[in-house]
């Protein structure tokens, strides 16, 4: 840990930096390399008269998890709904810029909104399990989008739970009330649930901020297999969490994007001073 003096002689908050852990190797061999999944240009968004967001322009790289970090109220959340239009939901947003999704520019007049928010899926910051058994929770999406076919959605619901690592905890339990899972496997299964409708890219907002240390290891092991198949875009307030589980990390303060690189880089030689003082503690 290192000591530091600021003006005066007075000592300053000490500096923590952050590990930034070697990848784990994968059974499967590396995820396909990246093209470009999403592009974001001069976005700003407002609250009424409140600016939210300022000018944010970005790429998100396909098959890799890009992590959007900072601190309470500068925006990391906002601008991750905004992948999928969900700011839609709030009365008096004013959006200004583009998000370009493959070649679809979604703000775009015209956009069916249900078909965005199928290959944009979204994992929210408390598990949301309906009042449904485990099945008709995963094969909602499907059914809403016009499966009927009893043995398609069969084989949907498993491989979707299969994908969140949930099958073998659950399978001969599928028609039970999803209420009676842990949290952690609560969470599992709205994973499954986004996956279930095969999206391009899945949003996560703080997936593990209400789950144990157990429970938050297995949904960051499930966020390392799915980047193989699935564009990942989390929020976290976890630094650790953020390195040990992105590619890339954005770090947002006070809706402007300081700083945006690939995560090891960020986390160790950050190229502004205002990233440097967030991550090693100076202010949070």
């Amino acid at each position: 840990m290192q000591v530091v003096r600021e003006a005066g002689g007075r000592l300053a908050a000490p500096a923590v930096r952050i590990a930034v852990p070697t990848p784990r190797p994968r059974a499967g061999g590396p995820p396909p390399a990246p093209g470009v999944a999403a592009r974001i240009e001069a976005l700003s968004l407002y609250y009424g008269d409140k600016q939210a967001l300022k000018s944010v322009t970005m790429t998100i790289p396909r098959h890799r998890v890009t992590a959007f970090i900072g601190p309470s109220g500068c925006g990391k959340t906002t601008l991750l709904r905004c992948l999928n239009r969900m700011n839609d939901l709030v009365e008096d947003v004013r959006i200004e810029g583009r998000i370009v999704l493959g070649d679809l520019e979604i703000q775009g007049n015209g956009i069916d909104v249900t078909d965005l928010r199928k290959r944009v899926g979204m994992v929210f910051q408390k598990s949301t399990p309906f009042p449904k058994s485990i099945f008709d929770n995963v094969a909602y999406g499907p059914r809403v989008l016009g499966t009927r076919d009893r043995a398609t959605l069969e084989g949907l619901v498993e491989k979707s739970l299969h994908s969140a690592a949930l099958w073998h905890e659950v399978k001969d339990r599928l028609h039970e009330s999803a209420l009676r899972l842990s949290g952690g496997q609560q969470q599992r299964l709205c994973i499954a649930r986004a996956l279930a409708v095969e999206p391009e890219v899945l949003l996560m907002d703080e997936p593990c901020s209400a789950l144990d240390p157990i429970a938050t290891a297995k949904v960051e092991e499930l966020i390392d297999e799915l980047k193989t198949r699935f564009t990942i875009v989390i929020v976290t307030h976890n630094m650790q969490q953020a390195a040990r589980v992105s590619d890339h990390t954005g770090f947002l303060l006070l809706g402007e994007l300081i700083e945006y690189d690939e995560t090891a880089k960020l986390f160790t030689t950050p190229s502004d001073r205002r990233t440097e003082d967030y991550i090693t503690g100076r202010f949070g």
